[in-house]
C-alpha cells in the first residue's frame, strides 16, 4: 500500500464497494437456490450532504456497512441478528427485481438519493429513488428500503455488543 493511500480514510471503503459491485457468485462461493434464484448480493446506498453510506449483503451472509468518507462496519455476517434480517431482504429483492435495470454504470447516489444494486447471476441491475419517497412509502422499492434498514439496525446493534467469537474476515 502507497503512503498517499493509507493515508486517504476513503480508500478502503471505495476498494470494498468495488469488490461488491465486481465479485461474481462464483468468487464467493454461492449458486442459485429456492430462496434466492436469481439474486446473489444487494447494495443499498443512501446519500447525505456529507457522505453516502453503503449496505452490502451477500447470499452467504457477507454483511457489511461503510461510508464514502472513511469508516463503516465490516464482518457483522458474524452475528445471528444480522444474518436473521438477510430473508426479508433477498425475498424483497427477488419480488421487486423487476423495477431494476441492467446497470450500465455504478455510480454513488446524490444527496437525498438512494441507489440500490442487484447482484443476480447474469449481471447488475440498479433502481433509484429519492429517499423521502422511499421512506414514506411512495414508491415500489419502499419495502425493500424497510428490508435494507431493518439489516442496519442489526448491524449497528450488534456492532454495539463487540465482536463475536470467530468474527474475522470481510463477512
Amino acid at each position: 500500500m502507497s503512503p498517499k493511500q493509507s493515508d486517504d480514510p476513503a480508500a478502503v471503503p471505495q476498494r470494498l464497494r468495488a469488490q461488491a459491485l465486481t465479485c461474481t457468485a462464483q468468487d464467493i462461493g454461492v449458486a442459485p437456490s429456492d430462496a434466492g434464484p436469481r439474486i446473489f448480493g444487494i447494495l443499498m446506498e443512501t446519500a447525505y450532504p456529507e457522505a453516502v453510506a453503503t449496505l452490502v449483503v451477500f447470499t452467504d451472509g457477507t454483511t457489511s456497512m461503510y461510508f464514502s468518507t472513511g469508516g463503516g462496519v465490516i464482518g457483522a455476517g458474524a452475528h445471528d441478528s444480522v444474518r436473521e434480517t438477510h430473508a426479508r431482504l433477498f425475498a424483497q429483492a427477488e419480488a421487486l427485481i423487476d423495477e431494476f435495470a441492467p446497470a450500465r454504470d455504478t455510480p454513488l447516489p446524490g444527496p437525498g438519493r438512494v441507489r440500490f444494486y442487484l447482484r443476480t447471476f447474469q449481471g447488475t441491475l440498479s433502481a433509484e429513488a429519492a429517499e423521502d419517497d422511499l421512506g414514506y412509502g411512495r414508491h415500489a422499492l419502499s419495502e425493500l428500503f424497510y428490508a435494507g434498514h431493518a439489516v442496519i439496525t442489526a448491524v449497528r446493534e450488534a456492532s454495539e455488543e463487540g465482536p463475536t467469537a470467530g468474527t474475522g474476515g470481510e463477512d
